[in-house]
């Protein structure tokens, strides 16, 4: 194959990266507007769309480990299809968060809501910005970009943090309450590691560029 054909390939894989990464974002956003409408049925679309996100994952898996099995691709470009492996990964998992999140919902079923979600859309919101940039990152090899987004995953903690100390609340004044506050205490975990999962794809991006594989994530940088 050519120089041409070969980036051809590599753009072709870029396109199912960005694919997957729509088809993830949507999952997530979906997933707690189902759990905040308690759309039964949408829970039950978005659990099944999941196949498609796996399906998605392993097609772009294979067409990767072809092109490495036939081209022998120089070292940077090897780094690129190995980012494209681990990059589809964490995608898919991001897609696991969302699946968790829609099965949360049908526990709920049509119980009274303990309270109006407000923080866990905004957790939502926020990791999927993240991940819009994050796979921005990846397509124009941005360095920076992939260096800054990782400090945005505090907004994310912060916000899982304030759920946190609310749920126990209503825990604390009912313990009644302890079933429906754990429900929505896991929906909003599986967010928080959503956006870890987001910093992930940016430490592979970096790799990518600069042959250098350093933690991005600024967490343990607080630890005393």
């Amino acid at each position: 194959m050519s120089r041409q054909g070969f980036e051809r390939e590599l753009q072709r894989l870029q396109d199912g990266v960005l694919a997957l990464g729509s088809m993830v974002e949507g999952a997530l956003l979906e997933s707690v507007e189902v759990l905040k409408r308690r759309d039964l049925e949408g829970a039950r679309r978005i659990i099944a769309g999941d196949r498609a996100i796996n399906e998605r994952r392993f097609a772009i898996e294979a067409d990767c480990l072809a092109v490495i099995a036939t081209q022998q691709p120089a070292a940077r470009d090897l780094r690129m299809l190995a980012a494209v492996l681990e990059v589809v990964t964490e995608l898919e998992r991001i897609g696991d968060y969302a699946k968790g999140i829609s099965r949360i919902a049908l526990m709920m079923g049509q119980e009274p809501p303990l309270k109006p979600l407000i923080d866990i859309p905004r957790m939502a919101e926020k990791a999927c910005s993240m991940l819009r940039a994050a796979l921005d990152a990846f397509v124009r090899r941005d360095v920076a970009l992939a260096r800054a987004i990782p400090s945005e995953d505090s907004e994310v903690d912060a916000l899982y943090d304030q759920v946190y100390r609310e749920l126990l609340t209503y825990i604390l004044a009912d313990p009644r309450n302890t079933d429906r506050a754990t429900r929505l205490l896991w929906a909003a975990h599986n967010l928080e590691r959503a956006a870890d999962r987001v910093t992930n794809i940016c430490e592979r991006v970096v790799f990518t560029v600069t042959g250098e594989m350093n933690e991005l994530d600024v967490k343990d940088e607080l630890v005393p």
